[in-house]
This record gives C-alpha cells, sequence and structure tokens, in this order.
C-alpha cells in the first residue's frame, strides 16, 4: 500500500506533533507500505521520511522545481520526482498513493487534505483519507465541518469520506481494513419554489 502523508513544513512545532508523526512512520515501515510525500527535507516531511525508511518501509518524494532549486530535497526520498510545479506534484501524489493521512500542518496541509476529500465527493476517487487529530488540532476544522452539515452546505453522508484517528494506531487500523463505500450522490435537489 502506498499511503500519501500531508503533514507540516515548520520546523518550529511543539515536540508532541514530532511524536506522533515518528509514531505513523514507525508503524507504516512496520507495515511495508510505501510512503508518499513532498518530498521536503523541513519539519514534519523530513521526520516522516527518515522514521519510514529507518523502519523499513520505501519512500517517494515529489518535489516542485521551484522548491528543489531552494535545496530543499530530502537525502530520506529513496525516489524522488521533480514535478514541474504545485498542481502537478498534488496529482502525481494522488495518482501514486492508494490512501491520504494529514498530520497537522498549516496552510499547504488543509489545501492537500480537502483537495482529495472533495475529489472523493465529486467521486473522482474512493481511496481511505484519515485525520490524525494530535492534541485536538483539527478540532475547529471539524467544528466547521459540523455548521456546513448543519446549515446544508454540505451533505451529512459526507462524514463518511473521511475518518478522524485520534493516534497513529487507529489510522493505521483504520487503512488496513478500509473497506471503499458506495459513492455519495454528490447533488442536492433543489425544493421547488
Amino acid at each position: 500500500m502506498k499511503v500519501c502523508v500531508f503533514s507540516s513544513s515548520s520546523n518550529a512545532i511543539d515536540p508532541a506533533y514530532i511524536h506522533e508523526a515518528i509514531k505513523l512512520s514507525h508503524l507504516i515501515g512496520e507495515q511495508k507500505m510505501t510512503l508518499v510525500n513532498g518530498g521536503a527535507n523541513v519539519g514534519l516531511m523530513e521526520t516522516v521520511l527518515k522514521e519510514v525508511v529507518t523502519s523499513g518501509g520505501k519512500t517517494i518524494g515529489i518535489l516542485p522545481e521551484k522548491l528543489n532549486g531552494h535545496k530543499l530535497a530530502s537525502e530520506y526520498a529513496q525516489e524522488l520526482i521533480i514535478s514541474k510545479d504545485m498542481m502537478e506534484r498534488k496529482s502525481i501524489m494522488r495518482e501514486l498513493s492508494d490512501a491520504f493521512v494529514a498530520l497537522p500542518g498549516g496552510f499547504g496541509t488543509l489545501e492537500e487534505i480537502l483537495e482529495v476529500i472533495t475529489l472523493k465527493q465529486l467521486d473522482y476517487h474512493n481511496k481511505a483519507i484519515v485525520f490524525v487529530n494530535t492534541n485536538g488540532f483539527y478540532d475547529h476544522l471539524f467544528q466547521q465541518f459540523e455548521r456546513s452539515f448543519d446549515e446544508n452546505f454540505a451533505k451529512v453522508s459526507y462524514r463518511d469520506l473521511y475518518f478522524i484517528a485520534k493516534d497513529s494506531e487507529e489510522a493505521i487500523s483504520y487503512l488496513t481494513s478500509y473497506s471503499p463505500p458506495a459513492p455519495i450522490n454528490k447533488w442536492y435537489k433543489v425544493p421547488q419554489k
């Protein structure tokens, strides 16, 4: 299984996030899964790459030309793919991966995980999507999701598009037992006036 992990590029985060990323990485490596990620040598991206390799897993990093020019390629990306830009990077990550996991991260992580949720909603794929909610990091995002459900911006059935894991063990357990659900009909029936 190829697991795409979206995560922070920050080196200034609380150690709790680093420890959970290490746990996830060790589980990926021990399960002989292949990690797919952004391929950079910063933040949780580098931590995950390094720890998957040391745990016996394989790694594929996808890095845009511009970031590669800034010498951001990780030496732990056993296979490094250089993409034209960020859009191509995400496309390659999605195509290569069998599942997606979001560790805590910033704008890039949010954009990546929300895009794969949207694409699943629109039936472009039916792959597992997991948030690892370390320290309740994503609690406010999930509250926003609930408001979208409550106010009919999104169907309540879209909760099934993703899974919220309290830790890495729960995330990996979900991935290894994942069975794709039937696609959810995206469109609302518009009420008559």
